[in-house]
C-alpha cells in the first residue's frame, strides 16, 4: 500500500528539511501544524495545514491542534475494511498513511531544574494520541519518531514506493516504548514534586537497550546492556574489546568506591570485591599502592580512578594484566600507551554524574527497590578507655569509606591511607577477619580494622589485636558490646562507633 499522505508535527526538527524535501520528491503530500508547517514552507516545501482538513482553528495557545475526528479517522481507518473506507469518503477526509511526530522535550525541560508550571506546558498531548493511533493501525499507516530513522525510511521509500510490514511492526514497537516511557517520566516528576514521602504504588521503569553482550555471568547465559537512568551505562568507551557482563558489573563497583574520596584515589576490584584501595599524592602512586595491596588477587582485575588517567598510571597500569579501566578522563600520552594494550578496555565517565535515587534487587517473580547507601556515618563516637590518634583516626575513616563497598561479612584493614587487607563474603565474622589479617601479613601490625557491621563477639576483635591491630570502627549495636568494648580496652586498643551498618549482600 503506497504512502500517498503523510502527518508531519515534531519538535526536534533534527533531517526535517531532507525528510520533507524526499516525501515531496516522492509526490507524497504532507500535513503539517504550526512550527512544523512554517519550517517546511521555509525550506520551500508545499505543506497543507491540519485546519485546512479539520475546518477548525489551532486553539487555546496551540494546546489542541490535532485533536480532531476527521484526523484519527484519516490514521485509524483500516484500510481493509469497506466500511470504515465508506466513512472516510462520507467525511470528504483522505487516508494518512504515514505519522512522523517526535514528542515536545518534558525529559529534557526538567532535567535543566524548570518549575513546575514550565514542566507542565512541556507534556505532549496531541503528540502521543497521534503515535499511538498510528502505531495500532501499523498494517495500513506507518509511524516515525526517531529523526536518526529518516534516512532509512526515505531509502525504502525510494526503493519500494511503501515500507515493508516488517518495518512498520518495528517502527510500531518503537513508538509504544516511546510513549510508555513518556508517560512514566511524568508520573515520576510528579511523583517527585508531589512532596509524598515513600515509594510509589506503581513504579514504572524503562531502559534503553545499548547492546547485546557476548554472554551473561557464565558463556551459556545469553545478556544485553541496558541504560537507565544516569550512570556507568552511559560511559563512553575510548579503547579496547567488547565490554563483557562481569566487565560492566566490576567497573561499577570501582567507579562507585573511588567517588567516595576526595584525594588521588584508585580501586582495584575483582567479583565486586576491592583488592586494593589507596589514596595518595598523585593518582600513579594512589595506583601502584592499591595494586601492591594484593598482587596476586589485582592480576586480571578492574581498576577505578577518581583523576584522569595520566603518562605515568597508564605506565603502571598496562605493566601487569588488567582487564578494564574507568576514570574520568585520558590525557593523550596515556592514551597512546594504553594502546600499546588494545585488548585494554578502558571507559570514560565524569565524575559529576548523577545517579538515581533508589537501587533494584531481582528476586524470583518481583524486584526489591531500596534507597541508596548515601549516608558514610551517624556519628564517631569513642567507646574505649583510649582515643584514637590524629593518623589513626584518618585511616579509621579510610577504611570506613572502602568497607562499605565490601560484600559482608566485610573487613578491612588498612595503614596510610590504603587498604592492607581486605574480607570478604564470609558467613561469620571471625572468618572474615582472619582472611583479612592473612591478606595484610606483617602489614597488619600497626593497622586499623574497620567492620561493615558490629561485631556479635569478642572473638574478631581479640584476633585483630593479637595480629597487630591498633584501632576499630564498627556500627555497634551488638547485645555484647560491652564485652566487645572491654576486649577493646584490655588490648589497648581505640575502638569508634558509626551509629550505622553497611550491609552489602
Amino acid at each position: 500500500m503506497p504512502i500517498r499522505r503523510a502527518l508531519i508535527s515534531v519538535s526536534d526538527k533534527t533531517g526535517l528539511e531532507e525528510l520533507g524535501k524526499a516525501l515531496h520528491e516522492l509526490g507524497v503530500e504532507i500535513i503539517s501544524t504550526g512550527g512544523t508547517a512554517r519550517f517546511l514552507r521555509e525550506k520551500g516545501i508545499k505543506v497543507k495545514e491540519v485546519s485546512e482538513i479539520t475546518r477548525f482553528p489551532e486553539i487555546l495557545n496551540g494546546r489542541v491542534k490535532s485533536l480532531h475526528p476527521l484526523i484519527h479517522a484519516a490514521i485509524l481507518a483500516r484500510r481493509e475494511d469497506p466500511s470504515h473506507m465508506q466513512v472516510l469518503r462520507e467525511l470528504g477526509v483522505e487516508p494518512i498513511d504515514l505519522v512522523v511526530v517526535n514528542l515536545y522535550p518534558f525529559e529534557e525541560t526538567i532535567s535543566r531544574g524548570a518549575n513546575l508550571e514550565e514542566a507542565l506546558e512541556q507534556i505532549d498531548i496531541g503528540g502521543p494520541t497521534l503515535l499511538r493511533a498510528a502505531a495500532k493501525n501499523f498494517k495500513s499507516v506507518a509511524v516515525v519518531t526517531n529523526p536518526k530513522t529518516y534516512g532509512e525510511i526515505i531509502r525504502e521509500l525510494r526503493e519500494k514506493g511503501d515500507l515493508s510490514e516488517q518495518t512498520r511492526v518495528r517502527l510500531a514497537k518503537e513508538t509504544f516504548a516511546l510513549t510508555s516511557h513518556y508517560d512514566a517520566a511524568i508520573a515520576g516528576y510528579l511523583e517527585r514534586v508531589s512532596g509524598e514521602r515513600g515509594f510509589p504504588s506503581i513504579l514504572s521503569l524503562h531502559a534503553e537497550k545499548l547492546q547485546e553482550l557476548r554472554y551473561g555471568e557464565n558463556p551459556h547465559q545469553p545478556a544485553a546492556l541496558y541504560r537507565w537512568g544516569y550512570g556507568l551505562a552511559s560511559a563512553r568507551k575510548v579503547q579496547g574489546k567488547e565490554l563483557s557482563f562481569n566487565n560492566l558489573v566490576d567497573l561499577d563497583a570501582a567507579w562507585s568506591l573511588v567517588q567516595e574520596f576526595e584525594e588521588p584515589t584508585a580501586a582495584v576490584i575483582k567479583h565486586t570485591n576491592p583488592c586494593g584501595v589507596a589514596s595518595a599524592g598523585s593518582i600513579s602512586e594512589a595506583y601502584r599502592l592499591a595494586r601492591d595491596c594484593d598482587p596476586l588477587s589485582a592480576y586480571g582485575g578492574i581498576v577505578g580512578l577518581n583523576r584522569e588517567m595520566d603518562a605515568a598510571t597508564a605506565e603502571e597500569i598496562t605493566s601487569t594484566f588488567i582487564e578494564a579501566v574507568v576514570a574520568p578522563g585520558y590525557q593523550a600520552g596515556a592514551l597512546e600507551i594504553l594502546a600499546r594494550k588494545p585488548n585494554l578496555r578502558a571507559l570514560e565517565f565524569p565524575l559529576d554524574q548523577r545517579e538515581p535515587d533508589f537501587e533494584l534487587k531481582q528476586i524470583s517473580g518481583g524486584f526489591l527497590v531500596q534507597g541508596r547507601d548515601k549516608e558514610l556515618l551517624l556519628e564517631k563516637r569513642v567507646v574505649t578507655r583510649r582515643e584514637p590518634t590524629e593518623k589513626e583516626w584518618v585511616d579509621l575513616l579510610f577504611a570506613w569509606k572502602v568497607v562499605k563497598h565490601v560484600k559482608s561479612n566485610a573487613i578491612v584493614l588498612a595503614k596510610d591511607k590504603r587498604a592492607v587487607g581486605v574480607g570478604a563474603g564470609q558467613m561469620s565474622r571471625v572468618d572474615s577477619t582472619e582472611i583479612a589479617i592473612r591478606k595484610a601479613g606483617e602489614r597488619a601490625r600497626g593497622s586499623v580494622l574497620a567492620s561493615d557491621a558490629f561485631f556479635p563477639f569478642p572473638d574478631a576483635v581479640e584476633k585483630a589485636a593479637e595480629a597487630g591491630v591498633t584501632a576499630i570502627i564498627q556500627p555497634g549495636g551488638s547485645i555484647r558490646d560491652q564485652q566487645v568494648i572491654e576486649t577493646a580496652d584490655r588490648f589497648g586498643l581505640a575502638m569508634v562507633f558509626t551509629g550505622i551498618r553497611h550491609f552489602r549482600h
